[in-house]
C-alpha cells in the first residue's frame, strides 16, 4: 500500500462521523446507533513482549491504523465496546493473524492495565496503614494477586474490522482455520478459530453499499466500479446528488485509490465528482482528436515526401514548423 494512500485512508478513517458509520453498517445494519460524539480516540500504539531464546523479553511495536473507545448508556449503566479499523488497499494474506494479533494484545494489555491498578491501590492502602477487608477494598485470594486480574474484573470488547479499498475481490484467507491444512475434526475442535470481519466493495451488492449514510457510500461505489466506466456512469446518475457534493477527503481517498485523474482544487472543501469526472472524459477526447490529427498529419507527410514534395512546402501543408515534419521523416536538420 503507497504511503500517500496508507496516510489519506487512516486520516479519513479516524473522522468520528466515518469510523461510527462503519461499525453501524457492519453490526447495525446501518441503523444510526454508534453516535460520532459516543467515540473517544484511543492510542493504536500496541506493544507485545515475547520472551526470546535466551529468555530476554523483546519489545515490538504493532500499530492499529484507527482504534476508538464507545461508551453509551444502557439499562442505567455506562457499556464499553473498543472498535479498531484496519485499512488495506492491497490483500493481506495473514489478516486473520494480524488482527488476531491485535484483539489478543488489546485484552493482555487490559490485563496489565488492572493489574497496575490493583498493585497501586494495594500499595497505597498499605502505606496508609488501612486493611484490605475495609469497606472499599478486598483481600486478593492467591489466583487474583498471581494473575492481577480479579474475579469481578471484566475485560471491554474490542472488535475489529478490515476495509478493504481496492475494487478487486478480496481472495484472502478470512479465519485462521483457512490458513491451515487440517482436516482432523477432533483437532479443530480443540482450536478456537478467528473471523476476520471485512468490507470490500466488490463484494458488497449496490444496496448494501447503501446502508452507509456518511460519504463511505460514495467511496465503495465509486472504487466498486472504478474499472467499469459504464457502470459507473450509471452509478454516478442515479446518486448525482450525492457525488455533486462529495467531502474533500473522500475525494482524496477515491483519486489516491482509483487514479481516475480527478481534478480539483486544494482549497476545495466538496468535490462535484460527477463535474470532475464529465471535464476529465471531455479531456480526454479532445486528447484523442488532436492524436489522431497529428497521426494524419505525419502520414500525410510521408506521402507527400514519397512523392518528392519538398519538405519545407509538406510542412506549410500540415501546419508544422519544419523541424519538427523533419523529425517525422527521420532527416536530419541538415537536409
Amino acid at each position: 500500500m503507497p504511503l500517500k494512500a496508507d496516510t489519506i485512508t487512516k486520516d479519513y478513517v479516524k473522522d468520528a462521523g466515518v469510523f461510527a458509520d462503519i461499525f453501524n453498517y457492519y453490526i447495525y445494519g446501518g441503523r444510526q446507533v454508534i453516535l460520532p460524539e459516543q467515540l473517544t480516540e484511543r492510542d493504536s500504539t500496541k506493544i507485545a513482549l515475547p520472551y526470546g531464546a535466551d529468555g530476554a523479553v523483546v519489545p515490538v511495536q504493532k500499530f492499529r491504523d484507527v482504534q476508538k473507545l464507545y461508551a453509551a448508556m444502557t439499562d442505567g449503566k455506562m457499556e464499553y465496546v473498543l472498535y479498531g479499523a484496519e485499512n488495506q488497499a492491497e490483500i493481506h494474506y495473514a489478516m486473520p493473524v494480524k488482527n488476531n494479533l491485535y484483539d489478543a494484545l488489546e485484552y493482555a494489555g487490559q490485563v496489565e492495565e488492572a493489574a497496575k491498578s490493583h498493585r497501586k491501590e494495594m500499595k497505597r492502602k498499605k502505606e496508609e496503614g488501612e486493611a484490605f477487608a475495609e469497606e472499599g477494598g478486598k483481600t486478593p485470594s492467591a489466583g487474583e494477586f498471581l494473575s492481577g486480574f480479579w474475579v469481578e474484573d471484566r475485560l471491554i470488547p474490542s472488535i475489529t474490522v478490515t476495509v478493504f479499498f481496492g475494487s478487486e475481490e478480496w481472495d484472502g484467507p478470512l479465519s485462521l482455520f483457512e490458513m491451515m491444512d487440517v482436516s482432523d475434526p477432533d483437532v479443530l475442535a480443540c482450536m478456537d478459530n478467528y473471523h476476520v470481519r471485512l468490507i470490500a466493495p466488490a463484494q458488497m451488492a449496490d444496496e448494501e453499499i447503501m446502508k452507509f449514510q456518511s460519504s463511505m457510500r460514495e467511496v465503495m461505489l465509486f472504487i466498486k466500479y472504478s474499472k467499469d466506466k459504464e457502470n459507473l456512469s450509471r452509478v454516478l446518475a442515479a446518486n448525482e446528488r450525492r457525488f455533486r457534493e462529495v467531502e474533500r477527503r473522500a475525494a482524496d481517498v477515491i483519486e489516491a485509490i482509483t487514479n481516475s485523474g480527478i481534478k480539483y482544487d486544494e482549497e476545495d472543501e466538496v468535490v462535484n465528482v460527477c463535474q470532475a469526472i464529465q471535464e476529465m472524459r471531455k479531456e480526454s477526447e479532445r486528447d484523442g482528436e488532436r492524436r489522431g490529427e497529428l497521426k494524419k498529419a505525419q502520414e500525410a507527410a510521408r506521402n507527400f515526401y514519397n512523392l518528392g514534395v519538398d519538405v519545407e512546402k509538406i510542412a506549410q501543408g500540415v501546419g508544422y514548423a519544419v523541424e519538427t515534419v523533419k523529425q517525422w521523416l527521420g532527416l536530419s536538420s541538415d537536409n
